[in-house]
């Protein structure tokens, strides 16, 4: 019979004695790194005082209906909730009339889980003891969505581990199922030093919960309690990308990252990140396919106000950053002169497939089939730029050699192997994924294929607080750097990596652009509204001044396989 529906019957009765209130790290707490130490960690004396650390109530008020809603809006009706804790998701659940099933790994927290459900309501909670790890020997049910909360993941130290477990979540989960995984913004902790809102997640007034040692491979909080009481957990700190990536590689289809239960999170750092990962697997890619940062630069790129202004002010069929001989010289020639610089970089036939991801106006790509007679398809997320780009190549008797498709390049609709040169200019930026934009470029760059792109970019090492106007302008919460790209490039197996660096053109363009925006101010109007323009100017300023200050870069990277 299912042990998660005989659960009830079994019930920890587990509860705290006085060898249960001191929590053992052995000589050295920093160099306790492993997956299984966390049962001896949630000590009944710390069970005990957890929901003071929640705060119940506070709780209930900081989340809203966030996670309810979000299980509705994916059709949800039942649901595992693997990280049970104290229960306070699962009576939330419950109360909402979800079929819910509360496991963990702790039969102290399922006790007091299993405690608080009959407190809170008078709940009867089917909880059930298993190991992430292991999940499907205890667990036999499928579910449309399980939920794994409360920063209880980075409890796993081994990535063997961490794979393991979430093709556990994976399995048990129906066909078009989902996963809710959140967990620290590690990123923040690690790059900038640690500082909470202290808001959202850890409610307790009276309590503190800080890290007192952080590296790549541990942090370790500190949770002090009104009485003079003290506890630890020792943490894997997991960095967003990496998460997500893992998610990717496991088998999920999509993956969404919330900041503190927003789907943009760029005003501040957020205490806590949630990734939503879909299973279901759609054939043809949509518009509910797309990210939301995709989605957004898609809604952009086709209103009639940003169609119009590209296509008269920045540079007509090339709509990038350009390089300039002389300050003051004409956008479109600078444009197209790092088109042709681009194409110097790589080889390039009549037999050479090429792909362009975030084609624009198709301009490149007329540039290089016209040029040296190769095929070129062009992905783009915006449909009016793309009727642009099929009407001009047509035009301009180009339209045998170049195809242009509707998508997204986070999900190449494209084969394996396809392609021996993947271009892009001035795209991979509006991405909230560009790990798994240069995934889907391995993936359909044959085995000796070549990638060559440019991207407005922070400098190495700036943070966020300065990127802060460009970031909040483009609805993103990050961009890459030369370093980012560097890594994961090396990192997906790529041999030869270069970055020719050209970061005072970017200032150079952008303020070209935006001279020429004022110096035009009333022929635009007609075709552009004063709205659009007002907040064009003021983000190409942002630009100027940032490339200014130091804290961006671009250049042409060239990387082959």
């Amino acid at each position: 019979m299912d042990r998660a529906t005989t659960a009830v019957e079994n019930a920890p009765t587990d509860r705290s004695s006085k060898d249960d209130l001191r929590q053992d790290f052995g000589a050295d707490p920093t160099a306790v790194r492993e997956s299984d130490h966390y049962t001896d960690e949630y000590i009944g004396g710390f069970v005990d005082k957890w929901d003071e650390l929640i705060d119940w109530k506070r709780r209930y008020e900081s989340e809203g209906s966030f996670f309810v809603d979000l299980l509705k809006a994916h059709n949800v009706k039942s649901v595992l909730d693997v990280a049970t804790g104290t229960g306070f998701h699962s009576v939330r659940l419950v109360e909402e009339n979800f079929d819910t099933t509360s496991a963990d790994g702790s039969p102290k927290m399922l006790s007091k889980a299993f405690d608080n459900g009959r407190t809170y309501g008078g709940h009867i909670l089917r909880v059930v003891h298993a190991d992430w790890r292991w999940l499907n020997r205890d667990v036999h049910e499928k579910y449309d969505a399980v939920i794994c909360l409360g920063n209880s993941f980075t409890h796993l130290f081994s990535e063997r581990d961490r794979r393991k477990a979430l093709a556990e979540f994976y399995a048990v989960l129906k066909h078009d199922g989902i996963l809710i995984l959140d967990q620290r913004n590690y990123d923040s902790m690690l790059d900038n030093g640690f500082s909470s809102k202290h808001t959202y997640y850890y409610c307790g007034e009276e309590v503190s919960a800080e890290p007192e040692h952080i590296d790549d491979g541990l942090a370790r909080f500190r949770y002090s309690f009104p009485d003079g009481s003290e506890y630890h957990l020792n943490m894997f700190p997991l960095r967003k990308n990496y998460t997500r990536r893992l998610l990717r590689e496991v088998g999920f289809q999509r993956v969404e990252t919330f900041g503190d239960f927003q789907e943009t999170f760029v005003d501040d750092d957020p205490d806590f990140l949630v990734h939503v990962a879909e299973k279901n697997y759609a054939e043809t890619p949509d518009e509910t396919a797309y990210s939301t940062a995709v989605n957004v630069a898609r809604d952009y790129y086709n209103s009639d106000d940003a169609d119009n202004f590209y296509f008269s002010i920045w540079g007509g069929e090339d709509i990038h950053i350009g390089l300039y001989d002389q300050p003051e010289e004409d956008i479109a020639g600078a444009s197209r002169r790092t088109v042709q610089r681009m194409a110097e970089t790589v080889t390039l036939t009549p037999e050479t497939r090429v792909l362009d991801i975030g084609s624009g106006y198709g301009g490149a790509a007329r540039h290089l089939a016209r040029t040296y007679g190769c095929h070129v398809t062009c992905l783009n997320l915006s449909e009016v730029e793309n009727q642009r780009n099929r009407e001009l190549s047509s035009q301009q008797g180009l339209g045998d050699l170049i195809e242009v498709v509707d998508g997204s390049f986070e999900d190449i609709p494209c084969e394996d192997n396809r392609f021996d040169v993947v271009w892009s200019q001035d795209a991979m930026l509006h991405s909230g994924d560009r790990v798994r934009v240069l995934q889907e470029v391995d993936r359909v760059l044959t085995p000796k294929g070549e990638l060559v792109f440019t991207d407005p970019m922070a400098a190495d090492g700036a943070g966020r607080e300065v990127l802060k106007p460009i970031l909040e302008r483009l609805h993103l919460d990050s961009m890459g750097s030369p370093g980012f790209y560097r890594h994961e490039l090396s990192r997906l197996g790529l041999e030869t990596v270069t970055f020719e660096d050209h970061t005072d053109q970017l200032t150079t363009h952008y303020g070209r652009v935006l001279e020429e925006t004022e110096r035009r101010h009333e022929e635009i109007t007609a075709q552009v509204s004063e709205e659009y323009l007002d907040r064009m100017k003021i983000g190409l300023r942002h630009w100027v001044d940032g490339g200014r200050a130091g804290n961006l870069a671009w250049g042409i990277f060239h990387a082959k396989g």
